[in-house]
């Protein structure tokens, strides 16, 4: 019998840690480096991610504002981190994303080279702020919304009126 929950422990330690890989596009070994104008060297390869603030399409590129997010383990951004920011900043890629799909506010990764400085337009204010020139855009998929219901009687469902002198439907 031990030797059943031993396979089965052995079992779940292998197949559990694949449940929660970083995605093929995106792995690799990049520095802990944040979007931050002075801090970075061109030429540097990053993996930064976020949220999209607005996707701008011309004929040759498709260039990305993004609300920089910490990234998780899986490279994508977190969940819990919506208060927390590490600034904006542009990423190009070449060929055309459609805004419809790459809407604002979807979560994005980007894998590519720091560039130069880029001049952004944010409201009546004009931010410099970093570019990458991507290699990879991986849009993730959207996190479902997931409600909890509690049963308040427990997981039981029976409620205060049930026991050896109540029925199904009250006293009898």
């Amino acid at each position: 019998m031990k030797t059943i929950y031993r396979a089965l422990a052995l079992g779940a330690a292998v197949a559990l840690p694949g449940c929660a890989t970083t995605p093929a596009p995106l792995v690799g070994t990049f520095p802990d480096s944040r979007p931050v104008i002075g801090s970075l060297s061109a030429g540097q390869s990053v993996r930064w991610g976020g949220t999209i603030v607005e996707a701008m399409p011309d004929q040759q590129q498709t260039c990305f504002q993004v609300l920089s997010r910490p990234l998780g383990g899986t490279g994508r951004p977190e969940k819990g981190s919506a208060d927390v920011s590490d600034g904006r900043f542009v990423a190009c890629r070449a060929g055309f994303y459609d805004p419809a799909v790459f809407a604002a506010g979807r979560e994005v990764t980007f894998v590519g080279k720091v560039g130069a400085a880029q001049p952004v337009n944010i409201g009546e204010f004009t931010y410099s702020v970093p570019r990458l020139d991507a290699s990879v855009v991986y849009l993730w998929p959207e996190r479902p919304n997931v409600v909890v219901v509690r049963d308040p009687w427990g997981p039981g469902g029976y409620g205060p009126y049930w026991g050896p002198r109540w029925g199904r439907w009250g006293w009898w």
